[in-house]
């Protein structure tokens, strides 16, 4: 089955062979060996971020990982200014509504570009310490301008948090420029290892210069820095996905690193988008160019349904994804992550002609 959502994502053989790895006790220096390699690797997928951003590990899913990262912000006496135009913008925000820690939303139609006048104009009055805000908003696919984010998070001095799980590793991220505090990430999605690990990238210095704002015992980030700085973890950790994750950190380094990446995503995106748009099937966003290299969304054309699209799909070995909220059966998505040849994207771009003509 190749797997066209945005994670997980079709795993390399290599990738697969790791996770048989021996079984390994949590407690072992073999497996602190094995965490200080990992760290390691993504310490060093982004140049600029090798020298002062460290990585912290956590068993959890993508969202786990966001939910860690609001441990830099302290409980009281800090407010923070959400940007959304997406599932995950929500989501954010509600994290924090559930930690009790003060924020505001500056929220835009999924459809629409952040809205950066009123970005600026919130953090011109000076009451916000921190912005929020999701680099690939896979509700639609759209890549937000987080360079205009870095700009004004520089010129206010607002350290920015960054959701980066569905980006890390396929496209740019800018980590002095954006002011960037922290970013988190996931292990299935453009590192192309397994579902259950999960990371966030922050400055090392903010865990001498802060304390723990966690709302919670097993996501206080503060906690999983200080152990791991002997390779080991406060809670158990998920040793056969790790096994794969330092696997997909070696391969994503002999292919030539999230650059390469990056272009080849870019490669087979545009491979798709231009085969559908010649069977008549327009990208959901109007401005085109508002996409990411990951991931497109599109209309379902007049008569075919989004059921009958994926099911079709599905009995030929693919799986896509489809629109959420409001966008339920107007859309759907394809994402370009994970093991695919130039032959898969063509056989499913088959399938799809042979139902959309």
């Amino acid at each position: 089955m190749k797997l066209l959502n945005p994670g997980p994502v079709t795993l390399t053989k290599g990738v697969r062979q790791a996770l048989l790895g021996e079984d390994l006790c949590h407690r072992e220096p073999e497996f602190a060996e094995l965490s200080k390699r990992i760290i390691s690797g993504l310490a060093g997928v982004y140049k600029e971020a090798n020298a002062s951003y460290i990585p912290v590990l956590l068993t959890s899913s993508g969202t786990g990982a966001v939910e860690a990262m609001f441990s830099l912000v302290p409980r009281e006496g800090a407010n923070t200014l959400v940007v959304s135009n997406g599932v995950y913008g929500e989501r954010a925000a509600a994290m924090l509504a559930a930690q009790g820690k003060a924020h505001l939303v500056i929220a835009s139609a999924w459809t629409e570009p952040i809205d950066f006048a009123a970005v600026e104009k919130a953090l011109a009055s000076g009451t916000f310490d921190h912005v929020f805000a999701v680099h690939h908003e896979t509700t639609t696919g759209r890549l937000n301008d987080i360079d205009k984010i870095g700009v004004l998070c520089t010129q206010y001095r607002a350290p920015l948090l960054l959701d980066a799980v569905s980006s890390f590793a396929g496209e740019r991220i800018r980590f002095a420029e954006w002011n960037l505090l922290a970013c988190a990430a996931t292990a299935n999605k453009c590192l192309h290892g397994v579902p259950g690990i999960a990371m966030v990238l922050a400055q090392e210095r903010a865990f001498a210069e802060r304390k723990s704002g966690a709302a919670s015992v097993y996501l206080d980030l503060f906690r999983y820095q200080k152990e791991q700085r002997s390779g080991f973890s406060p809670f158990t950790q998920s040793v056969q996905v790790l096994y794969g994750l330092e696997q997909a950190l070696i391969e994503l380094s002999a292919q030539g690193g999230w650059e390469a990446r990056h272009r080849r995503y870019r490669e087979l995106t545009m491979r798709v988008r231009s085969s559908l748009a010649k069977f008549g099937i327009t990208t959901f966003l109007e401005d085109a160019a508002s996409y990411g290299a990951i991931l497109s969304s599109y209309r379902l054309p007049t008569g075919l349904s989004y059921d009958r699209l994926h099911d079709e799909l599905k009995r030929e070995g693919f799986i896509i994804y489809a629109g959420q909220g409001p966008f339920t059966g107007q859309m759907f998505r394809i994402a370009v992550m994970g093991e695919l040849t130039d032959a898969d994207i063509d056989r499913m771009l088959s399938v799809i002609e042979r139902l959309a003509t």
